[in-house]
């Protein structure tokens, strides 16, 4: 049975590297055809090029790679099954359980390397790719929340600007909220903050602080001020696409500060960090509905296969895109938003492999 199982696994591994072989040239060359014009216009250098197309290589394959995984199966599986080599080996004494375990063993490997890509490679290649989109892509579009920009930097202070300008490091209408016990002891207010990066300062125009007190409040005023406050202005509207750049350990520490500050933006974030474990174990769910779809001999050969496998792809990534989207722009919860899909699949794979089992 080791050399049946090792004759599965190659193959199986084999089909899967020549899909991403096969596709992974043709998304480039299908981005490139799209972006040509915009890359002459602007005059990106060549080497800027290159490292754009190597993160989106990363970026792109960890997007698709349960696809062509499922796919691959489907493929090789249904050779196996035209081929009456599954019926061969199933006659042979061998158990549809034993059959399956160097599918397991393939998904096993998959699965490692996708959680290894996802935690740790495709954060870095996501940041590079990005970077370059919003530099030369989508020029005059901010990458971050400029308007009515409202935080919580610590435990007892709260912080608002009505206009926030992340290239020229400045803020309209700017006000810092002090409590303690919660109740309001000072309000810092101006008109404009500018952060000045060579000694980590801010300059406040048409200052105003307010201390509350019991019978009368004090009031200082000044018409500029140089201060040190309590906050990275970097810090204050992260870039969206911020978790994405993130490790695993890195994006848990930076939604615990941004559930404190009061960002809107948590859902989208959490959804990131789930999809880390979710996309790996999706191998699995997706190994056992190919084989199971692909086992059977049927009339039209691989091509219905093939089209079965198509049409359960597409499901999977709508229900995904469908909840996402949900988790974003409500209160859905995240984690069933990202579990959602794999949960429903998972119970359609358990019921397709009693299927072909019998």
């Amino acid at each position: 049975m080791k050399i049946i199982d090792w004759y599965i696994l190659k193959r199986y591994l084999a089909t899967f590297v020549a899909l991403l072989l096969m596709f992974i040239p043709i998304g480039i060359i299908v981005n490139l055809s799209e972006k040509i014009d915009e890359i002459q216009e602007n005059e990106v250098p060549l080497e800027e090029v290159l490292v754009f197309y190597g993160n989106f290589t990363i970026y792109f394959a960890n997007l698709l790679f349960p696809i062509f995984l499922f796919l691959s199966i489907i493929w090789f599986t249904s050779k196996l099954a035209n081929n009456t080599e599954i019926i061969a080996i199933l006659s042979s004494g061998i158990s549809f359980w034993r059959f399956l375990r160097p599918y397991f063993v393939g998904a096993t490997l998959v699965c490692g390397i996708a959680l290894i890509f996802t935690m740790y490679l495709v954060p870095n290649a996501s940041e590079g790719f990005n970077e370059f989109k919003y530099k030369y892509f989508k020029k005059g579009r901010q990458s971050q929340e400029t308007s009515n920009v409202y935080r919580q930097v610590n435990d007892n202070e709260f912080i608002f600007a009505t206009n926030f300008q992340p290239n020229t490091r400045t803020a309209r209408n700017f006000t810092l909220e002090h409590f303690e016990d919660e109740k309001m002891q000072f309000k810092i207010s101006a008109s404009r903050l500018k952060y000045n990066p060579e000694d980590s300062t801010y300059t406040l125009n048409n200052f105003e602080k307010r201390i509350i007190n019991d019978r009368e409040d004090e009031i200082y005023r000044a018409s500029t001020l140089d201060t040190v406050l309590p906050f990275e202005f970097d810090e204050l509207t992260p870039v969206e696409y911020i978790a994405e750049t993130l490790d695993y350990g890195e994006l848990k520490e930076f939604i615990a500060t941004e559930k404190r500050r009061g960002s809107a933006n948590i859902s989208s974030y959490e959804i990131v960090a789930y999809k880390r474990w979710s996309v790996p174990i999706s191998a699995f769910i997706l190994t056992i509905i190919a084989v199971s779809v692909s086992a059977m001999k049927r009339r039209g050969g691989m091509g219905v296969n093939l089209a079965i496998g198509i049409v359960i792809a597409f499901g999977y990534i709508f229900l995904d895109k469908v909840f996402g989207t949900i988790a974003e722009k409500s209160t859905f919860s995240p984690i069933i938003a990202v579990w959602f899909s794999n949960v429903l699949f998972g119970i359609l794979a358990i019921y397709l492999l009693i299927k072909a089992k019998r």
